[in-house]
Order: C-alpha cells, then structure tokens, then sequence
C-alpha cells in the first residue's frame, strides 16, 4: 500500500483523540517500515542524482538494500517491541509497534514481486503475492482506485474523531497526500 494510507490507517486503528502521544506513536508506527526506502531512494534520487530506474530498478532489490528492510519489515521483530510494549504496559509504544503490524500486515499480501522478507531473522523468504496495489499486471489498476477511496473515508471518520484543528490539519495531509496516488491512477503512472 501507498505510505499515506498506512499514516491513515494506523492513526485510525492504534491513535487516541485524547492522548496525543499514543497518536503520534501510532503515526510514527505506520511511517516506520517504509522509512528506509525513503532514506535511500531520497538519497540517491535527490542528493546523488542516481538514475529512478536504477534505484528502484537495481538498487531496490539489492542486497544491501533488502537487507535494511528485512528489519524494519519484521514481523517477529515488530512483535517482540510489541510484546515489550505490553509487558511494561506502555500504550505509546503499544501503539507504535501495532501500527508497524498493521503495516507490515496490509503489505503482506499486496505486493507481487518487491515485497519484503517478513520473517526475518528465521527466514529471508519473500512472498509473492498474486495482487499488487500498484503494479497493473496484478490488478493495480483495480486495487489503486479502491485503497484511495477507502483512505478518504477513512479520513472523514477521522475528522469525527480527532476535534481539534492541529489534528484536522494533519488528518486533511493524509488525505491530499492521497491525491497524487489518484492522479498517477487516473493518466495509467504507476498503476
């Protein structure tokens, strides 16, 4: 899935309009997993100049590459800061390991042939998954449509919950953050 639907989707399920830390967490949680490709990709695309076909082309499924994203891509690792989180009773960090489960979990099955290793460190093993939120060859063009409608929505009710203009604010970038997705959808970029 797109990195503003995971913000979306992990404020919506793990954030509390009454406990700001525990949304930031839950912001922060859902941001994580895909943290690494931006530091990377940002890199090389706007400091290096690197080729996009390279980066996401070569660079992307490069070892050194999917070896940073095996971490923060884990499951079993994502779970132990959860089980930590319950066993200190710490909502906030409940609420950001649960965001990167939520993440991890959506991405699981949406990805043909640029998922992650999940079971790290058991297994480097990467599932290939038959969809793809993106890719058009695996119903992309389907899916695109569908996880930015879903996201919308997801905002509205969103902005029901959380009162205060800051939080709007942040809820109303999500959702144009959604806007750019559409539009790639929409002249076939992507999609």
């Amino acid at each position: 899935m797109y990195t503003p639907t995971h913000l979306i989707f992990g404020m919506a399920a793990f954030g509390r309009p009454d406990a700001p830390k525990i949304t930031a967490a839950a912001i922060a949680g859902a941001a994580i997993p895909d943290l690494s490709l931006y530091l990377l990709a940002g890199t090389h695309l706007l400091i290096l100049g690197t080729d996009p076909q390279v980066v996401f082309g070569e660079m992307y499924f490069s070892d050194a590459w999917q070896s940073v994203f095996r971490i923060d891509n884990s499951f079993l690792v994502w779970g132990m800061v959860l089980a930590l989180g319950l066993a200190l009773r710490r909502a906030w960090i409940v609420a950001l390991a649960g965001s990167a489960l939520l993440h991890i979990g959506l991405d699981f099955p949406l990805h043909h042939d640029d998922g992650r290793a999940h079971f790290w460190p058991i297994t480097n093993w990467i599932f290939e998954s038959p969809v793809s939120y993106w890719d058009p060859a695996h119903f992309g063009r389907i899916l695109t449509p569908i996880e930015v409608l879903v996201s919308w929505g997801v905002c509205a009710w969103l902005s029901q919950r959380y009162r205060g203009s800051a939080m709007r604010a942040v809820i109303g970038v999500f959702g144009l953050l959604q806007v750019p997705v559409a539009y790639a959808w929409v002249v076939g970029v992507g999609t």
